[in-house]
């Protein structure tokens, strides 16, 4: 599956959002899946870069070891494993993400584009990825097309301050008048309250932040 329909949370192929769903297919169903508290230690730990998890396990295993009697030093050193299999999961998760400053830039670049110039660089990245585009005039900006099915993208408000309801309002109407898979939206104001109750409960996805690097970076840089 290409960045556009993972990364979004959209499938074309099968008309419905899979933002909701793990990303990983083979990963146990959300009933059954562990959730970690998200202010635990290894949560907190996860959302730092991956090396930081590694010092954490040098430490812990350095005061392990250094409190064990000798014959048992290396027993001592194993407290510090789960930090250690921790920066490797972490380092998993974020392989290949943009950085800060990139999310940075790539955010810089797009809103002092105008919308012709910002248009026609999602329209170059969704063909990339094999989709067939069409431009739309109204709530809907660009139509993608893969496979049979389609996912409309609504794109002209992302110099807005802020994404209120009615645009997604609006988006879904398209999305039910054209009987497209799902929608999309990118933007780079946060979403409402509002907003971000409706993008849960429908076929909608938001691309901004760190999913618009990953779209757009490669192109901006370029």
């Amino acid at each position: 599956m290409s960045w556009s329909a993972m990364e979004a949370g959209i499938d074309p192929e099968h008309g419905h959002n899979r933002g909701r769903h793990p990303p990983n297919p083979h990963f146990p169903t959300a009933a059954m899946k562990f959730k970690m508290a998200p202010n635990s230690l290894f949560a907190i730990l996860l959302r730092q870069p991956w090396w930081v998890s590694l010092l954490v396990a040098a430490a812990v295993g350095g005061v392990g070891a250094a409190l064990s009697p000798d014959e048992y030093k290396g027993v001592g050193l194993l407290a510090g494993l789960p930090f250690s299999l921790l920066s490797l999961v972490a380092l998993k998760q974020q392989w290949g993400k943009p950085s800060v400053r990139e999310i940075e830039a790539v955010n810089e670049a797009v809103a002092a584009m105008s919308w012709a110039d910002f248009s026609a660089l999602l329209v170059k990245r969704f063909e990339a990825e094999g989709y067939q585009v069409t431009r739309l005039e109204g709530a809907a900006d660009l139509e993608l097309s893969r496979g049979g099915r389609s996912v409309l993208v609504a794109a002209r408000r992302w110099k807005a301050a802020r994404l209120g309801e009615d645009t997604l309002q609006s988006l879904l109407k398209a999305v039910a008048d054209r009987g497209a898979g799902g929608g999309m939206c990118i933007a780079l104001a946060e979403p409402t309250p509002a907003a971000r109750r409706l993008l849960k409960q429908h076929d909608l996805a938001l691309v901004q932040g760190e999913a618009l690097a990953r779209l757009l970076r490669s192109l901006v840089k370029s």
